[in-house]
């Protein structure tokens, strides 16, 4: 629940075909500016019902409808989203598999929030009446999935040496050590930092930070004290987390933990891509 409004939320029974993506479904009557908190993945929102979302960001610029956005979305406590009777499907897609997906490199939203119909011209008005002419979450997400695998077998992969970097840093929590990645690879740190900016859309500390960040942030919402998380996620110390998450978010560690943004994300997506056991496909109501 955020306020007064109920959140129907629906989750695949199955994971998706391609690795690195996952999705969730909405359905919210009334959507009263609820705060985006980063997270590092590229956000693609499929919105098909009677309303329509909207993203208030920075320096009072509004997008509707159905839209990307990089890693990151919410830096800084800026975005926020509203809306009436809106319907969605939200996808994560991982940077390393966005570009293929997108048919554009996250590096190209350069930070912003972009209407879908910028990047697929007339196929985003296209999806929007297939998801609207669906009946169930199932069949919404089944179609979904085979729309965007499509799409990424007929794109552009990253280089494994960039896919490699990613993966050490989302497996290791935020805790690789960025200068030792170019060596890992057997690349100059030069040419990684390059490549792996222009293919992901974000450089390797940022990288780092967003998903040290993501990881620390969940586990103050499950109730760990913030020492606790500052020590065991690579803080120097309780005062660093401090100022990291008031530098993604604009607000305190204790704020965030009762973020409703973030109580409805550990439902959405259990365990935030790992593999769980499968919920019904269907609506979770949350009050």
């Amino acid at each position: 629940m955020h306020g007064a409004a109920v959140w129907d939320v629906a989750c695949p029974q199955r994971p998706s075909r391609l690795a690195g993506l996952t999705m969730a479904g909405f359905r919210v009557r009334d959507l009263d500016a609820l705060r985006m908190v980063p997270h590092p993945a590229v956000t693609l929102l499929l919105e098909f019902g009677a309303g329509s979302p909207v993203l208030d960001c920075a320096a009072g610029r509004q997008q509707r409808g159905s839209l990307v956005a990089g890693p990151g979305l919410g830096t800084g406590g800026a975005v926020r989203v509203r809306g009436e009777n809106v319907e969605c499907v939200q996808v994560r897609l991982s940077p390393v598999i966005a570009r293929a997906v997108l048919g554009a490199s996250p590096a190209d939203l350069d930070g912003a929030v972009v209407p879908l119909g910028d990047l697929w011209g007339r196929e985003a008005s296209r999806i929007r009446e297939q998801l609207g002419e669906v009946s169930s979450w199932r069949d919404r997400f089944a179609w979904t999935d085979a729309l965007l695998a499509r799409r990424y077998e007929a794109g552009p992969p990253v280089d494994p040496e960039v896919a490699w970097a990613w993966h050490r840093i989302v497996t290791s929590r935020g805790l690789a050590r960025v200068d030792g990645l170019a060596t890992e690879v057997g690349w100059s740190r030069k040419r990684l930092w390059s490549r792996f900016r222009s293919q992901l859309g974000l450089p390797p500390k940022r990288a780092v930070n967003l998903v040290r960040f993501d990881h620390a942030v969940h586990r103050l919402v499950a109730g760990e004290g913030a020492s606790r998380v500052a020590a065991d996620a690579g803080y120097a110390d309780q005062s660093h987390l401090h100022r990291d998450v008031r530098a993604f978010t604009g607000a305190t560690p204790a704020t965030m933990a009762d973020e409703p943004f973030l109580a409805v994300d550990d439902i959405a997506w259990p365990g935030r891509g790992t593999p769980t056991k499968p919920h019904a496909s269907g609506d979770r109501r949350i009050r």
